[in-house]
C-alpha cells in the first residue's frame, strides 16, 4: 500500500511540478514519506480562474502560467512527492496563517492513472500502481 492525499486542481499540478512546497491543511499529521497526489474530481472554470488570479496577486504564478481549465487531469493520480514536516509556521509563500503546512520535497509528475479519491490520507493498493511509474 502507498499513501495518497487528494489536492484540487490547479494546486496538484502546482505541487508535482514542485512549485508548491507547502499543502495547507486544517488538521495535523504525523506522517513522514513518499505520498501520492491525487487529483480531485471537483474544480469548476470559476474555482480556476479564482485560483489563477490569486496566484497572480501573490506572484506565485509559474512562468507560462497555468495549463487550460481543460488540460488539467482530474480524478486519479498525477504524481508524487514526500512529506518531510507539519508545521503551523514556515517561510514559504504557500504557507497560510492559521493553517496546518504539511511540508513537501521532491515532487515529480506521472502519467495521469484514474482512480477514486478520498478524503484524508488514503491507501492505495501497490497492485493498482503496477505499471504506472513506467507509462
Amino acid at each position: 500500500m502507498m499513501a495518497a492525499l487528494s489536492i484540487r486542481q490547479p494546486w496538484a499540478w502546482l505541487v508535482v511540478q514542485g512549485y508548491k512546497d507547502i499543502e495547507n491543511r486544517d488538521w495535523p499529521t504525523n506522517f513522514r514519506g513518499p505520498l501520492l497526489v491525487h487529483a480531485g474530481l471537483t474544480m469548476t472554470r470559476s474555482d480556476y480562474e479564482q485560483a489563477a488570479q490569486l496566484l497572480d496577486e501573490a506572484g506565485l504564478l509559474p512562468p507560462g502560467g497555468l495549463p487550460a481549465y481543460e488540460a488539467l487531469p482530474r480524478g486519479g493520480l498525477v504524481g508524487w512527492t514526500r512529506v518531510v514536516d507539519c508545521c503551523q509556521e514556515h517561510a514559504s509563500p504557500w504557507k497560510q496563517a492559521d493553517r496546518w503546512g504539511f511540508v513537501l520535497r521532491d515532487s515529480q509528475p506521472m502519467p495521469f492513472l484514474p482512480l477514486k479519491g478520498r478524503l484524508n490520507f488514503f491507501n492505495v493498493p501497490k497492485a493498482a500502481l503496477q505499471g504506472w511509474a513506467a507509462a
